[in-house]
């Protein structure tokens, strides 16, 4: 089973310096920054302003901790709330502000017509295990859980497998991202 650790996620600062993002996986894993086709990452956003533009790209943005985030898209606002998975072209004229205060944020950028990404969330359960498999990505966002037996932290990501399917039980609150490519 692999885990990735979010805490030995190195920060990398926005261009625009309102926020860091810690990447926690991406496709191919040698690409450039903006050559991979898919890339799922956590931001820690602090101030308003604009998106990068990711052009070719398809996003799903889900505010998983704070309130609300502003999320203006070609000009229509959006509310996103905690826990609200919201899909947004790359090529799209982003900006985001922030009426209650800093937020958190999980993304999932995927090459249009090579992958589509999902994110789903679910409440955990301690009597029925969840499975992470293959292509998916299982990341706690709040609680206590063990993904086969072994203690998650907070943010950390289970990485679903075909042959020893993970199983991930506990208190909490679970995101659920899904790669599929298109064929």
């Amino acid at each position: 089973m692999d885990i990735i650790r979010y805490a030995d996620l190195k920060p990398a600062p926005w261009r625009n310096g309102g926020g860091t993002t810690r990447e926690l996986a991406r496709f191919p894993l040698d690409a450039a920054d903006g050559g991979w086709d898919w890339r799922v990452s956590i931001a820690e956003v602090g101030k308003a302003g604009d998106f990068s533009a990711f052009p070719g790209m398809e996003r799903v943005l889900t505010v998983v901790d704070g309130d609300l985030l502003f999320l203006t898209v070609d000009g229509a606002e959006h509310p996103l709330e905690k826990y609200r998975p919201f899909r947004f072209s790359g090529d799209a004229d982003a900006a985001g502000a922030l009426p209650t205060g800093d937020i958190r944020d999980l993304n999932v950028i995927c090459r249009r017509g090579a992958f589509k990404g999902f994110t789903s969330i679910i409440e955990l359960s301690k009597k029925r295990a969840h499975p992470v498999f293959e292509g998916q990505f299982g990341i706690l966002l709040q609680g206590q859980a063990t993904a086969d037996g072994e203690a998650l932290g907070r943010y950390d990501a289970v990485v679903g497998s075909d042959t020893a399917t993970p199983e991930i039980v506990g208190r909490g609150f679970l995101a659920v991202v899904s790669i599929d490519p298109v064929d």
